[in-house]
């Protein structure tokens, strides 16, 4: 990959704006041979269908054609966050104040990586997690990765 992750998300959001929809996140896996991008779009007010994600994945394409972003093969999938959306921002935690999250340390807190929560806040550039009775504080920066757990 010729450009980082912030500057891809900055080179990709105004196409998936002027498309109607929101760059929910991106998630970048470099195989040996193959790189993998990950594209996830958001609506405020409906579902995303199959017929969205291929509009986005054809103007997405030809940026990254355009642009050669990529050296050699990619492979590009373009979707919803589903149900159980990844939280990649501040503001997507602030969005779901009140509802399960699941987390993943990059460093440990008390000799573990993972929890599972009520995510109860954000404060400053901290997520405040209610664990069984206590609160725990995280920083942002030490959290891998970050999940709504789907309630039916």
């Amino acid at each position: 990959m010729r450009i980082g992750k912030i500057a891809l998300k900055q080179l990709l959001s105004p196409i998936v704006e002027a498309l109607g929809f929101q760059l929910w996140g991106i998630e970048i896996e470099n195989n040996k041979s193959i790189a993998l991008l990950r594209v996830y779009i958001d609506l405020a007010d409906n579902f995303i269908s199959v017929d969205d994600c291929a509009v986005v994945s054809k103007h997405i394409v030809a940026i990254l054609n355009v642009e050669e972003v990529f050296v050699g093969k990619y492979t590009l999938e373009v979707s919803s966050p589903g149900v159980e959306r990844p939280l990649y921002d501040l503001a997507h935690f602030e969005s779901f104040v009140g509802h399960d999250i699941a987390l993943k340390l990059r460093f440990a807190h008390g000799n573990r990586k993972n929890f599972k929560g009520c995510l109860h806040g954000v404060e400053g550039e901290e997520i405040v997690v209610r664990i069984d009775n206590s609160e725990y504080l995280f920083p942002f920066e030490n959290i891998d990765r970050a999940n709504v757990i789907a309630k039916f």
